[in-house]
């Protein structure tokens, strides 16, 4: 029967684009930290919107299970397969069309497939700047950045996901196609359907298009990095910068001394900005559409107070884009510097703002009561909250039991989180890595109203089928 499966497959797509033999699904089977590892009957590709609804309904007619996927680099398994499962992998790769820019209505409508870096350069070619910037850029695609309502290094100023799409093209789950690309600012008709498919990691339908706003592309950038004594130092910063640039605040990012130490130790090229070694620092820029502002020479004024009233303890502003990017990839290698030291345990928290130092102050004191040696690496966009909150073992060779004790770290920091008013996932989504976790902190009457929700638009329960919703309920 699977053989007639996947022949049915190739009729949808081509031969080409079915992959069933094991070495070539192999990368899609797996997520990008290698922690989870699933099983599939087939990988498909489709290239068209009307492709991917010819699949969905073979797959409803047929009972076999459907995970999207995008550039496989989300870091909660939500777009791998689960093991043991029927199920088939829709990666979208090959749908990655810009289909219309508009510079008057200031959007942008691609096709699902798109790399993030491949949209925006296609703004920046009419002048335009679509500002959600993350690390994986390169590689991501749009279709997941919707899926998992990405947020990025500039949601302080230009909002997350949601904040930046207009209108959705989606196939549902029966294999209807809903044509929401509207470039509409305001529609107030009803329920704002796009907003149920934005985070929902592909378990209500399959992102195919989307309309994305677009700004003025700054034309005059200016990056410094910041030695601070404290996490509330930092916010002082913050609110100064505020008062003083109001919404030329792009970027506003927190980062501890143990997370610049582990990229100054694995990423070659990589050195420190400051020639001292304060416990934290902030990398913030600041963007205007005037080319003749005159940034550098105002945030330099603005440091002598900063520097008098012991805000700020060392700093430097880049004096060219070189220098720019290369306090940039301190930032941005965090992750993968990470990644080449070891596992460790990862939690992508929010809290407000103001709750930041607090939350800093009480994680720390309750996980070194059960580990003292335990090694924090802390950075993230304190602009809007969100923090990446990392724990590794002081020496790799104990790190086996230090990974062992995930769940017992993981109830502390998230416990911590729920006190200071936050959220266990603010950008990464939920996948399968926290999907249990949420019962803890979600009311039963939010978990019940998003089954319900389920139930209603994926009654055959096809669609990435072990994400998101917890166990225990019809999903």
């Amino acid at each position: 029967m699977d053989d007639i499966f996947l022949k049915q497959l190739a009729a949808c797509v081509g031969d080409a684009h079915v992959l069933s033999q094991a070495d070539a699904m192999a990368p899609y089977l797996s997520d990008w930290r290698g922690r989870y590892h699933g099983q599939a009957l087939a990988v498909v590709r489709p290239a068209a919107t009307a492709e991917v609804a010819e699949v969905v309904k073979l797959c409803r007619q047929s009972g076999v299970a459907l995970v999207p996927q995008g550039g496989n680099t989300g870091l909660c398994g939500g777009a791998t397969p689960l093991p043991a499962s029927r199920s088939v992998v829709l990666a979208l790769a090959r749908m990655h069309a810009i289909r219309h820019l508009d510079a008057t209505d200031n959007t942008l409508t691609v096709e699902a497939g798109c790399t993030l870096a491949a949209v925006q350069s296609a703004a920046a070619a009419r002048g335009r700047l679509f500002p959600l910037s993350l690390a994986a850029e390169g590689t991501c695609q749009i279709g997941g950045n919707i899926a998992t309502n990405a947020g990025g290094v500039h949601v302080l100023r230009y909002g997350n996901m949601r904040q930046l799409v207009l209108g959705l093209e989606a196939v549902m789950p029966d294999g209807q196609v809903w044509d929401g690309l509207r470039r509409l600012t305001k529609d107030n008709t009803g329920y704002d359907l796009k907003q149920l498919l934005i985070g929902s990691e592909g378990t209500l339908g399959i992102v195919t298009a989307a309309v994305l706003k677009l700004f003025p592309l700054p034309r005059r950038r200016v990056v410094a990095w910041c030695g601070v004594p404290a996490p509330q130092r930092a916010l002082d910063l913050l609110e100064q910068l505020r008062s003083r640039f109001g919404e030329r605040i792009s970027a506003f990012e927190l980062i501890g001394r143990s997370a610049l130490d582990v990229v100054l130790a694995h990423i070659p090229g990589a050195r420190a900005p400051l020639a001292s070694s304060p416990e934290w620092s902030v990398l913030l820029e600041l963007a205007d559409v005037d080319p003749d502002a005159p940034l550098e020479e105002m945030l330099a004024a603005q440091m002598e107070t900063l520097f008098e009233t012991g805000c700020i303890a060392d700093a430097v502003i880049a004096s060219s884009l070189a220098q720019c990017d290369t306090l940039w990839a301190l930032r941005e290698n965090i992750s993968e510097a990470q990644r080449l030291e070891g596992r460790s345990v990862k939690h992508d928290v929010s809290v407000p703002v103001s709750a930041i130092p607090t939350f800093l102050s009480r994680a720390e004191a309750a996980l070194k009561s059960i580990c003292p040696s335990v090694r924090i690496v802390a950075f993230g966009h304190v602009g809007d909250g969100n923090l990446h909150y990392n724990l590794a073992a002081a020496h790799r060779d104990d790190n086996d039991d230090f990974i062992a004790r995930t769940p017992e770290f993981n109830r502390i920091v998230h416990d911590v989180v729920a006190q200071c008013g936050g959220s266990i996932s603010a950008e990464h989504g939920i996948g399968q890595l926290k999907r249990e976790e949420i019962v803890r902190y979600k009311s039963a009457l939010e978990l019940d109203l998003m089954r319900r929700i389920k139930q209603v638009i994926d009654p055959d329960g096809l669609m990435n089928p072990g994400k998101v919703l917890p166990p225990g309920g019809a999903y």
